[in-house]
């Protein structure tokens, strides 16, 4: 209903605002849901347990390791910095005039640090109190939000900038993404200022912000003719041409996103007035 009387672009933003809103109410309920698991169960409660001591007794015996650890914890990895590389990916997505995609990339960043900090407000998960801390952080553990910074951040860079990568070099960044998300989530663990659970409820809450505000971007694709696309092949693979967001050059032909055959002219399908 609304596309018919908003246009695209209008459509656009509702639903990015709608899936926003929408994935905040559904993940804290699943957030709450996660964490009397956690509390409840007791073979994921000896994971956290024992994953934590093990790793806060080789950080205790490796000084060295634990500095490591904790340069790209706060620097290279973290939150800030992740955001700041998704800030300047979105200034150059505007002067591409590619309004829709950098409209994408902010709301999914904005909607995945709003989201993180009401589930770990609702939460209020203590971190882990371990003899002897060779670290510590601030606020509430669950979820790790450096774990779903780091989900979110990547998804956004990797979605939006794989068209601009060769096709054979395509893995190249995915394993950078993979290695970065998952190399998070072990610092944090391995600093003991996460459980276990803190950083998979990271990832999984990351991901639900990013399929939400993508099933959206999509929808946007498919109201203006546009084809689908794969996560193999970024979210706007026009990004590489000149007019990204340009419509496309079918999109006033006969039956793709524009007019239907029987609406060609004021006089019928040849426009003639009944067959002249």
């Amino acid at each position: 209903m609304l596309s018919r009387h908003a246009g695209p672009d209008a459509t656009f933003g509702a639903r990015l605002v709608l899936a926003a809103v929408a994935t905040a109410v559904t993940s804290v309920p699943f957030v709450l849901a996660l964490v009397l698991v956690e509390s409840g169960w007791p073979p994921l409660y000896r994971l956290d347990q024992a994953t934590a001591e093990r790793l806060h007794a080789h950080a205790l015996a490796h000084p060295g390791w634990v500095r490591f650890l904790e340069a790209f914890s706060d620097f290279v990895w973290d939150p800030v910095t992740m955001r700041l590389l998704v800030a300047v990916v979105v200034a150059w997505l505007v002067s591409r005039r590619a309004w829709r995609l950098a409209a994408w990339a902010g709301v999914t960043a904005i909607a995945g640090g709003l989201i993180g900090l009401l589930a770990k407000s609702v939460v209020e998960r203590a971190r882990p109190h371990l003899p002897d801390p060779v670290a510590d952080a601030p606020g509430f553990s669950f979820p790790s939000g450096h774990a779903m910074t780091a989900t979110t951040s990547c998804a956004i860079l990797l979605l939006v900038l794989l068209p601009l990568v060769p096709r054979a070099w395509r893995p190249l960044p995915w394993a950078l993404a993979v290695v970065t998300v998952v190399g998070v989530g072990y610092t944090r663990v391995a600093l003991g200022v996460h459980w276990v659970s803190d950083v998979v409820g990271g990832w999984l809450l990351g991901l639900a912000v990013v399929t939400a505000t993508t099933l959206a971007f999509e929808a946007w694709r498919a109201d203006t003719g546009r084809r689908r696309t794969t996560m193999a092949e970024g979210l706007e693979p026009e990004l590489t041409g000149p007019g990204p967001e340009a419509p496309p050059a079918d999109a006033g032909a006969p039956g793709v996103g524009g007019l239907r055959s029987t609406d060609a002219g004021p006089h019928g399908r040849n426009g003639a007035g009944g067959g002249a």
